[in-house]
């Protein structure tokens, strides 16, 4: 499998991300810079955590101008596989690929810290290899993570199985419903605020984190 870890001026996770697919799981990785506008060479791609573009004007907004953004929204219309982390996510939800917004936490503070997270849906390429309803452990890092959606919209991610993680037991920035992470209508794009990177390693302290990246290459 050949996967893709795009890099916008301004992440910080991509190497770590890019760390963990070609050392740890051995597969064919490949840094994409975001002024690329062809895909078609990977498998998956994974838009990684950070701060692109230094978060002007909103997280994730000026990333989802680029050529990058719009060759990931023609991948991810082909139904190849794509998952946003953290600032990946909100690319994802600026760029509409995913539904709802992400909000500054109810806190107004940045969060960092490991929090347990329900697995609400296991259908996804990014979840096959955990159990409904597990309970993983993983950290979040963020100060706009907190999802939002209007009622109705709500109402349709929880009606069509969209929902992917919800925060278990403590909600740390207020999300709707305890919602960390969806997936579009066809599941083949998910975004997370937890870092599945940062806990993939023993030498990190746990291997939940493992759970997201085998489910993609298995």
């Amino acid at each position: 499998m050949k996967i893709g870890i795009c890099v916008f001026p301004g992440s910080n996770c991509d190497y770590d991300t890019y760390y963990i697919v070609k050392d740890i799981l051995q597969e064919d990785a490949e840094l994409i810079d975001y002024t690329v506008r062809d895909l078609d060479r990977f498998d998956a791609v994974i838009l990684p955590g950070g701060f692109s573009f230094g978060d002007y004007l909103r997280p994730g907004a000026l990333a989802s101008k680029t050529p990058l953004a719009e060759a990931i929204v023609n991948f991810a219309t082909k139904g190849r596989y794509v998952l946003g982390i953290c600032n990946g996510f909100q690319i994802l939800t600026e760029l509409r690929l995913l539904p709802g917004a992400l909000l500054p936490n109810e806190n107004d503070r940045f969060i960092c810290k490991r929090v347990n997270i329900s697995v609400e849906n296991v259908s996804t390429a990014f979840t096959k290899e955990l159990e409904e309803k597990e309970i993983i452990v993983l950290p979040i890092a963020h100060h706009d993570g907190r999802f939002y959606a209007p009622e109705d919209v709500l109402e349709e991610i929880e009606k069509n199985n969209q929902v992917v993680f919800r925060y278990e037991g403590e909600n740390p920035n207020g999300s709707l419903n305890s919602i960390a992470g969806v997936c579009n209508k066809t599941g083949n794009v998910v975004g997370m605020m937890p870092h599945p990177e940062r806990i993939s390693e023993d030498i990190l302290g746990g291997l939940d984190g493992l759970k997201i990246w085998h489910s993609l290459i298995a």
